[in-house]
C-alpha cells in the first residue's frame, strides 16, 4: 500500500504535495518522491527512506511549478532505493507516474517494451506504466492514459503528469484507493482523505475502473468507455485523526476492515492465468523438496500462531514433519538444523530480533531459510535466501489482526504448491483448494457485516477479569490467538485450553459466569468439542460457541452462538478468527482503553 497526493491550481505544488504525503506516510515508508512541472520540463526528486529526505531536499532547493505528483512507497516490486522510488518516468523524462497496486502483467509487459528497445532503469511492475504511456502519445494526453490501461491487468490507482501539459493531471482508480479534492480554482487527488484535509473537505469518491482528468481549472470523471461520469461532492467533516483511520475509530478496526482485500491481494494476485500459484521468485521443487528431512516454523506472537496453522497444512498436503517453535525458545534449544532442514521464519515487521537471531544461527548451520513478512527490504527479509510477501499493507495497530490472516494464506499457499510438486495431491485437490480460499474474503466479509451480533457478548464480558478459549486440533491453535488479542488489548486475563485436558486440570478454573469461548469449526472433532462445552457449562460457565453456519447444535450447549459461513474445514480458522478480533476490539473500546497502543507493548520488537 502506498501513499499518492497530486495538485494542479495557483499555489506552489511542491508543498503541498509533501504536506499532503506527511498525512499519508502510514501507508508507506521506505522512499517518497515528487514530479512538478516548472512549465519547461517535469523535474522528479526521489529518495530512499523517510519523507523527511525528500523534505529537507525541498526545503534546501524547492521545485517551482503549479501542477505534480507525490509518493511514499510500501514496496511490493523491488527493493528500496533511490532508483525504485517514485514516480517513474520516460526515457526522456517528459512522462511521469506514481503508481499504488500491483500491475500483474509487468513482467509479460515488459518484455515486450525490451524487445522494442525500451531500457529499464528500475526493477519496479510500475516503470512500464511510464514506457507504455510514451509509447501511445502523440499529443493527447489522456488518449495515450486510455492506451495503456487497456494494457495493463491487475490493481492500481495511477497519477500522471507530462511536461508538455503544465495544466493537465490524469488519475486512474481500478481496485486500489484513490479519491479527488475538489478546491477553489484548484483540484487534487490522493490515495486518502487525510491529504487534503488541510486543503479542501470537498471530495469525490472515485469508482473502479474512473478517470479523473483535471484540465485548468476543470475536473471531469470518466468511465473506462471514457463515458462522462457525473459524481457526488461530498463534504468530510472528520478530523484529521479520525480520517487517517478511514473513518474507524482506530487503526485496528479498519485493519480487521481490511482484511478481505490484504487475502485478496496476497492470494489473487499470484495466481497465474491457468490459476496456478506463482511463488514469487522461490524455486522450492521436487528435487529439493525429497532432499528436506524436516520443516521448522519459527515466530514469535501472533506470527507464531500463524506459523501452527501452517504446520497443520503443511504435514497434511507434504507428508514431512514440521516443528513450530517460539524463536526466543528455538535459539537455546537442541534443534536439530542442518543442511536438509527448509526454516520458515514468519515476521509480519521483518525485524524482530529473536526470529532475525534464529535466521542467522540456522543459516550457519546450512539450512535454507524461507522468510514470511509484510515489509519488502526488512532485515529479514534482505537476509533471507527466500522471501514470500504478505500484501497486507501497513499495519499499523500493535495488536495484528490483518498480518495474521495473511500469513496463514501465505503459508497455505507455500504447501499447495510444495505438495502438487511433490506429487503428494493431484490437480483436482490442488485446484478445488485455491477456489475455495479465493471464497474466504467475502466469507470474512459477511462476517464483518455482522459484527453487530458481537456487540452484545462484549457486553456479557467487559466487566469480566478472567476468560477462557477452548477449541481441539486447529480450533485449540486458533484458541491461542483468540486469547491473546483478548489478553493485549483489554487486560482481561485470557488462557487457550486444549479442550480434550479439560478433566486434566483446567476444568478447576471454571466458576459461575466465567466466559469461555469454544470454537467448533472442525467436523470430525464436533461431537466431542459440543461434549466438552456441555461439561463447561454444567459448571456455571458463560458459553460463546464459534462454529460453521450448519451446525446448528451448538445452541443446546451455548448460552450465545457467532456463526460462520460454512467452509473447508482447513480454511475456517481464517474466517473464524475474525469474530474474535471483534470481541476483542469491542470489549477494549468499552473499558475505555488505547486499543491501537495497548501498554507495555510495541508493534516490533526489535531488541531480545
Amino acid at each position: 500500500m502506498c501513499g499518492i497526493v497530486g495538485y494542479l491550481g495557483s499555489k506552489n505544488a511542491a508543498g503541498i504535495i509533501v504536506d499532503g504525503l506527511a498525512k499519508l506516510e502510514y501507508r508507506g515508508y521506505d522512499s517518497a518522491g515528487i514530479a512538478v512541472n516548472t512549465g519547461t520540463e517535469l523535474e522528479i526528486r526521489k529518495f530512499k527512506g523517510r519523507l523527511a529526505v525528500l523534505a529537507d531536499d525541498l526545503e534546501k532547493n524547492n521545485i517551482i511549478g503549479n501542477v505534480g505528483i507525490g509518493h511514499t512507497r510500501w514496496a511490493t516490486h523491488g527493493e528500496p532505493s533511490d532508483v525504485n522510488s517514485h514516480p517513474h518516468f520516460n526515457k526522456d523524462k517528459t512522462l511521469a507516474v506514481v503508481h499504488n497496486g500491483i500491475i500483474e502483467n509487468y513482467l509479460e509487459l515488459r518484455e515486450q517494451l525490451e524487445s522494442e528497445g525500451i531500457e529499464f532503469k528500475s526493477k519496479t511492475d510500475t516503470e512500464v506504466v511510464a514506457h507504455l504511456l510514451d509509447k501511445y502519445y502523440e499529443g493527447n494526453l489522456l488518449d495515450a492514459v486510455y492506451k495503456t490501461i487497456g494494457d495493463l491487468k491487475g490493481a492500481y490507482a495511477l497519477g500522471i503528469v507530462s511536461a508538455e501539459h503544465n495544466d493537465e493531471l490524469i488519475a486512474v482508480r481500478k481496485d486500489s484507493p484513490l479519491i479527488a479534492g475538489v478546491g477553489e480554482g484548484e483540484a487534487f487527488i490522493a490515495s486518502d482523505i487525510p491529504a487534503l484535509l488541510k486543503y479542501t473537505r470537498d471530495v469525490i469518491y472515485l469508482d473502479n475502473d474512473e478517470v479523473v482528468h483535471i484540465k485548468g481549472g476543470n475536473l471531469k470523471v470518466y468511465d473506462s468507455q471514457r463515458n462522462p461520469v457525473d459524481k457526488k461532492i461530498n463534504h468530510v467533516d472528520w478530523d484529521v485523526e479520525a480520517a487517517e483511520k478511514g473513518g474507524y475509530s482506530c487503526f485496528m478496526e479498519k485493519e480487521i476492515f481490511e482484511q478481505p482485500e490484504g487475502i485478496k491481494s496476497t492470494l489473487e494476485r499470484r495466481l497465474n492465468e491457468e490459476g496456478r500459484i506463482v511463488l514469487d521468485d522461490i524455486n522450492l521443487d521436487k528435487e529439493y523438496l525429497e532432499s528436506v528431512n524436516k520443516i521448522y516454523i519459527v515466530a514469535c506472537g501472533t506470527a507464531y500462531n500463524a506459523g501452527v496453522l501452517g504446520k497443520t497444512a503443511m504435514q497434511r498436503m507434504m507428508g514431512i514433519p514440521v516443528t513450530v517453535d517460539i524463536a526466543s525458545e528455538f535459539r537455546y534449544n537442541e534443534n536439530f538444523v542442518d543442511d536438509k532442514s527448509l526454516v520458515i521464519l514468519v515476521s509480519q515487521s521483518g525485524e524482530t530480533a529473536d526470529t532475525l537471531a534464529v535466521l542467522r544461527d540456522s543459516k550457519e548451520k546450512g539450512a535454507r531459510i524461507l522468510a514470511v513478512t509484510n515489509v519488502v527490504g526488512s532485515s529479514i527479509a534482505r537476509e533471507a535466501d527466500d522471501v514470500f510477501y504478505t500484501w497486507a499493507g501497513p499495519e499499523i495497530a500493535v495488536a495484528s489482526t490483518k498480518a495474521y490472516t495473511t500469513q496463514i494464506v501465505s503459508l497455505y499457499m507455500i504447501a499447495l504448491n510444495c505438495a502438487l510438486e511433490m506429487g503428494n495431491i493431484d490437480d483436482k485437490y490442488y485446484f478445488d483448494m485455491i477456489e475455495k480460499m479465493k471464497e474466504i474474503p467475502a466469507k470474512i466479509q459477511e462476517v464483518i457485516n455482522n459484527k453487530d451480533s458481537i456487540e452484545h457478548i462484549a457486553d456479557d464480558i467487559v466487566k469480566k477479569e478472567h476468560a477462557f478459549f477452548l477449541g481441539r486440533g486447529i480450533d485449540y491453535s486458533l484458541a491461542m490467538e483468540g486469547s491473546l488479542k483478548l489478553k493485549e488489548i483489554s487486560y482481561i486475563h485470557a488462557e487457550a485450553f486444549a479442550a480434550g485436558e479439560l478433566k486434566h486440570g483446567t476444568i478447576a478454573l471454571i466458576e459461575e459466569g466465567t466466559p469461555v469461548i469454544s470454537i467448533a469449526t472442525q467436523q470430525s472433532m464436533f461431537d466431542k468439542m459440543v461434549s466438552n462445552m456441555e461439561e463447561v457449562r454444567a459448571r456455571g460457565a458463560y458459553v460463546v460457541a464459534i462454529s460453521q453456519s450448519h451446525n446448528k447444535e451448538v445452541e443446546k450447549v451455548s448460552n450465545k452462538v457467532i456463526y460462520i459461513p460454512d467452509s473447508e474445514d482447513l480454511l475456517s480458522p481464517i474466517i473464524a478468527v475474525v469474530p474474535m478480533q471483534l470481541l476483542a476490539l469491542m470489549v477494549s473500546t468499552k473499558r475505555g482503553l488505547d486499543v491501537d497502543k495497548p501498554r507495555n507493548l510495541a508493534k516490533s520488537v526489535t531488541v531480545e
